[in-house]
């Protein structure tokens, strides 16, 4: 097969979360099983500078506007791995600060940009090679496979092509006015509620939902709540229409990145097999974070997250007072929302002996985190996939979080001290300060805690299982288009 995958993000060139490193590891492993593998993504300034002087594929691509035409070029950004990477290159659209906003808010013309991207898209591959299915992702790319069914519908080349979609985060779907339909030269007949009309907007998520073969999304989970009002965001009527097509594929990670046993970001390598360089991961991020004379009876609770009341943030601070009386250490780092910031900084500068902050964005440290902390918290709000739980499994670094999307799906709690952490269900810092000292418990109990740690560490959540489940969808909706 020849899939062709479109997305805003794609690790390492542009990344700002877990999106970025799906489009970059799946691809890969459908090469490996022998699939032709090409990857679209915008030519942001940010790609500009890591690809200077990308080739040109295709000088000139045409995508009309009511009253102008802008012009494209398609660049070349290489094969790896097997996967043909090309980039959409349009600098009056991408070459910006940012991918999507700026601080005081999203562009204003991020309609146009994400549908001009889409169209080219569209004519690029009509040139390079027709795929046999597109795979789209998020509300950026979603309006391919709304194209693929209303202005190419009768283009004889695509016709037959079917388009899947995946769901990312139902949170963010791509609302526009309503002259989005004239921006990008769509048919009025279709702004209506069972088509892209979403209250009185132009939604570009909604539309692919509509118009794609297929959906998935990123956790079995989190396919069952996106058909609630919990967890829907105003799309669960949608989706329950569509719930013979949707389907919930767990993402996978990338073990060649995330292996304590081979990371060049910690300070020891170790395995299942040898835990003793995981107390010197330990005293290096410890070290790292300023805190001395940590006993080894004191947990260290590790946090690597957007700073966000969707990741539970609001529970964080709501517990903290009663947290820092416990046997523990809490290193947290990341960015995001400027309310949490300031107030995690706050009482790291009232609990210095208990807890540290970074407030930034660092791979490496990122990597120190999950090698040395004993703990890792995640109390998200709603987790549509979630990787670092899975990626703190394979460190021995033992999960808490809550029992929502790929959350409950990773995460196995017994009551007896087996599975591979533990999980609150409901949503209350109380159900969060329960879970924590459950695990505290635990890790008092060494021959108990070691036992958890290997049987995370064993798990395979690698891309080869949930990479064939794609290919099952792939090759459903290609036949069902013939």
């Amino acid at each position: 097969m020849h899939i062709v995958f479109a997305a805003s993000e794609c690790a390492p060139w542009a990344k700002t979360g877990g999106l970025a490193d799906v489009v970059s590891a799946l691809p890969r492993t459908l090469a490996k099983f022998g699939h032709k593998l090409s990857v679209f993504i915008p030519y942001y300034r940010q790609v500009a500078k890591a690809v200077p002087n990308a080739p040109i594929v295709l000088e000139s691509v045409t995508i009309p506007f009511p009253s102008y035409n802008r012009f494209v070029r398609i660049l070349d950004g290489g094969i790896a791995q097997g996967v043909q990477t090309y980039f959409v290159d349009c600098p009056e659209l991408f070459d910006r600060e940012s991918f999507y906003a700026t601080p005081s808010g999203d562009y204003p013309d991020n309609a146009e940009r994400f549908g001009l991207f889409s169209r080219a898209v569209i004519e690029a591959s009509k040139v390079i090679g027709i795929p046999d299915v597109f795979h789209v992702h998020d509300w950026h790319a979603a309006m391919v496979a709304v194209l693929l069914r209303s202005t190419y519908y009768f283009d004889p080349v695509l016709r037959h092509v079917p388009a899947v979609l995946t769901i990312h985060n139902a949170g963010y779907q791509g609302w526009f006015p309503p002259r989005t339909m004239e921006t990008l030269l769509l048919p009025w007949d279709m702004f209506t509620f069972d088509k892209l009309e979403h209250y009185d907007t132009v939604d570009f998520l909604k539309g692919g939902i509509v118009y794609s073969d297929a959906i998935t999304t990123v956790s079995r989970k989190y396919a069952e709540e996106i058909q609630t009002a919990e967890f829907g965001n105003g799309l669960e009527r949608v989706l329950r229409q569509r719930s013979g097509d949707l389907f919930g594929i767990l993402n996978g990670v990338d073990y060649d990145e995330w292996n304590p046993a081979t990371d060049s970001n910690i300070a020891a390598h170790y395995s299942a097999d040898n835990l003793a360089g995981k107390k010197e991961c330990r005293r290096d991020l410890l070290h790292a974070f300023g805190l001395e004379g940590i006993s080894d009876h004191t947990a260290v609770i590790g946090v690597v997250s957007r700073f966000a009341t969707q990741k539970g943030f609001d529970f964080i601070v709501e517990i903290m007072d009663k947290l820092v009386e416990e046997d523990m250490v809490l290193v947290i780092l990341g960015s995001g929302e400027e309310y949490y910031e300031r107030l995690l900084l706050e009482m790291a500068t009232r609990y210095p002996a208990k807890v540290r902050v970074q407030a930034k964005f660092d791979n490496v440290m990122a990597h120190k985190i999950e090698a040395g902390a004993d703990i890792f918290l995640m109390p998200s709000r709603y987790e549509p996939g979630g990787l670092n739980q899975i990626y703190s499994l394979k460190y021995g670094t033992v999960p808490v979080v809550r029992a929502t999307g790929g959350l409950a799906d990773t995460i196995d709690e017994q009551p007896n001290g087996g599975g591979n952490g533990f999980k609150f269900w409901g949503y209350s810092s109380s159900a969060l300060m329960d879970a924590l000292r459950r695990a505290l418990g635990a890790f008092q109990n060494k021959s108990e805690w070691t036992a958890m740690m290997k049987r995370g560490m064993s798990q395979d959540f690698s891309w080869n299982a949930p990479a064939k489940e794609y290919e099952r969808i792939y090759e459903r909706v290609i036949q069902n288009r013939s």
